[in-house]
């Protein structure tokens, strides 16, 4: 493993000294805001009502973390949705186009080294975009202390949603040399995982237990009532595991073809 940092670093490199990261976490940070600016439009709304004298409302719905945190974070998942094919469209397409692909495989560096040294890379900028968000709970807190344990359940759900896409991207972009054709992939792919859910009936048979079991929002619900479920971690641990196992299998079969 002693190669991972250097491949980690040169990752990193290619984000941040180019406008790659920045543009997507400036965008990130606009729609996410926006998100937030308008959950809290909608407690403020609701408060009022609440204040006045024929509207009721039951205290324990009006909460931050109920009416502001729960739907900020589903809709992150949305946003999520859009950005990481942006961030792993280049992560071995550009390789590919450029012919670096080959010259990076006759290093003496282990192909598990490069893939996880890419995905680490891109789960890093994936934690920058969340970390930045962290001021909003500074704004939260000058109305009231937000429920902190149930906040970071919430985030723990973002940050592996946003793991187990970055996967899925890392190995539709290893089967390309296109960036655009990467990107389009992998949203068209993590849409699937996305709604693959909403065919199932309410009378669940075996497939559709399967079915419903594979969607990837399925396992986020949890998350964002503040409940960590243990399927829904070993979920998406098998995911990732699955996924970087599958470009590392591509990986090979192209140094077995020359």
């Amino acid at each position: 493993m002693s190669n991972l940092g250097p491949v980690v670093k040169r990752e990193l490199q290619s984000y941040f000294f180019s406008p790659i990261a920045y543009v997507v976490i400036v965008m990130f940070l606009v729609l996410s805001g926006y998100f937030f600016q308008l959950g809290l439009a909608v407690y403020h709304e609701l408060s009022f009502r609440l204040i006045s004298s024929n509207y009721r409302l039951p205290l324990d719905e009006l909460t931050l973390f109920e009416k502001v945190m729960r739907p900020w974070f589903q809709n992150l998942t949305v946003i999520l949705l859009l950005f990481v094919p942006m961030v792993t469209m280049r992560l071995f397409s550009e390789e590919k186009k450029s012919g670096t692909i080959e010259l990076l495989l006759t290093y003496p560096i282990r192909d598990f080294e490069v893939v996880m040294g890419k995905y680490i890379a891109a789960v890093m900028v994936l934690v920058t975009m969340l970390v930045c968000t962290t001021p909003y709970l500074l704004i939260l807190s000058q109305f009231k202390v937000p429920p902190m344990a149930t906040v970071l359940t919430g985030y723990l759900g973002i940050f592996l949603l946003g793991a187990a896409f970055i996967a899925i991207g890392i190995f539709v972009s290893s089967l390309t040399e296109n960036q655009i054709v990467a990107a389009v992939s992998t949203f068209a792919g993590l849409l699937l995982f996305w709604i693959i859910g909403w065919t199932v009936g309410e009378s669940l048979s075996t497939m559709e237990k399967v079915v419903q079991y594979a969607s990837l929002l399925e396992h986020f619900d949890g998350f964002a009532k503040g409940i960590i479920d243990t399927k829904d971690v070993v979920y998406y641990a098998s995911i990732i595991f699955f996924f970087l196992f599958l470009t590392l299998r591509t990986l090979e079969t192209k140094k077995w073809r020359g």
